[in-house]
Order: C-alpha cells, then sequence, then structure tokens
C-alpha cells in the first residue's frame, strides 16, 4: 500500500508541475521569448557555455541560474551585463515549473529573445521536471567519464539536443567522444548532439545554428 501511495503522489506533483509549466509557456510566447532549460551536472559547463554563447549569439539573451545555496553562476553571468535572475533552490536538486513562475516577474521577457534556465547541477532530478521552455539541452563533459549518457538515459530520453563538451581533453582523460555520442544516440536516436570545446570554439557555431533552427520552428 505505501508504494501505491507513493507513486499517486508523485503522479500528483508530476501533473502539478505541467499545469505551472504550461502556464510558463504562454507567458514566453506571449512575449514572444525563445526559452532553453540547460541541464548537466556540476563542471559540465553550462555556465561557461552561457557566456560563450552571449558573446557570440547576436540575440538579445537573459540568464534564469539555479543553483542550491551559492549564487556564484548568476554573478558571472552579470558580468556580461545582460538580464539575470538567481535562483536557490535550498535542499532540491532541481529547478521546477513553480519556481521558474516566480522568476519569470524578475526577468525582462520585453527586452530579451532567448532566456536561457540553467538547472541545478544535476543529471537525475531534473528529469521529470518540465519548467515550460520550448528546448531542453543536456550537457555532459568527457571530464565526467564515457559512460555518463549509459549511466543517465532517462534525462536524454526527454532531451531536444546534447552537447559533449571538453572534448579537447578527452585523451588526456581517457574518454571516446565518439563513444558518448554514440550513446546519447541509442538512447534517443532523434536528438541532435554536437561535439564541442569551449576552450577551442569547436562546435560553438553549431550550437547556435541549432538554436537557430529551433527558434524558426
Amino acid at each position: 500500500m505505501h508504494n501505491v501511495a507513493s507513486i499517486e503522489i508523485e503522479q500528483d506533483i508530476i501533473q502539478a508541475n505541467d499545469k505551472l509549466a504550461y502556464g510558463n509557456r504562454q507567458k514566453f510566447d506571449e512575449n514572444n521569448v525563445f526559452a532553453v532549460d540547460l541541464v548537466g551536472a556540476v563542471g559540465s559547463g553550462k555556465t561557461s557555455l552561457l557566456e560563450t554563447l552571449i558573446d557570440e549569439m547576436d540575440d538579445d539573451i537573459g540568464v534564469i541560474a539555479g543553483d542550491i545555496l551559492s549564487k556564484f553562476d548568476a554573478k558571472r553571468i552579470e558580468e556580461k551585463n545582460v538580464p539575470v535572475k538567481g535562483l536557490n533552490t535550498g535542499k532540491e536538486c532541481h529547478l521546477d515549473a513553480h519556481l521558474i513562475e516566480h522568476a519569470i516577474p524578475e526577468v525582462p521577457l520585453e527586452d530579451i529573445s532567448i532566456l536561457f534556465i540553467e538547472n541545478v547541477g544535476n543529471l537525475i532530478c531534473p528529469a521529470d521536471f518540465n519548467l515550460g521552455a520550448h528546448v531542453r539541452t543536456v550537457i555532459i563533459s568527457v571530464t565526467e567519464g564515457d559512460d555518463t549518457a549509459e549511466k543517465h538515459p532517462m534525462i536524454f530520453k526527454g532531451a531536444d539536443m546534447a552537447i559533449v563538451n571538453k572534448v579537447d581533453l578527452a585523451e588526456a582523460v581517457g574518454a571516446d567522444a565518439d563513444k558518448m555520442v554514440n550513446d546519447i544516440k541509442t538512447i534517443n536516436p532523434d536528438i541532435p548532439v554536437v561535439k564541442c570545446s569551449l576552450k577551442t570554439g569547436e562546435g560553438v557555431q553549431e550550437i547556435i545554428d541549432l538554436y537557430k533552427k529551433f527558434q524558426n520552428q
């Protein structure tokens, strides 16, 4: 009986979250803002990717930066002179639609065309929580090990694009970046996957082109 009750409660939470996510999406659409949920483990390169995209893209970008306690990532984005709202989740290992709903009024949607939502550093907890974004991007790095995708299939099943980052370090850490790409494709055959090095610039334009493609769909 306890297991049945647990499942019912979890389903109620997910359904309530999805309803709020739908409301978030409506707000984005009403303001012609393309929203991206950026998911990745700690150290995968989420904030560094955002810094690069802010420099390289010709869009007006805003950011919601999620973290458990600190606001270090938000401060890094602030230095790029773009609108940013830092969100602390406390003990929670993911953002949810309710948190995003309350953050939206503090982001000038009328002044931006893309909103990046940097999720908490985790590849497990965010999988079930729709934020209302148009696209979910999952970024992993070769330094996490080339079995990372195999160990976290659920996050890739629900993703729209994936990035394998720090490929310039693959040989040094004994990782096979091509295996990581193939693992992701095995989990989700339709997902576009980009091999990337923010240090060398490899893959950055391909990522930008993918976002442009999603925006125009």
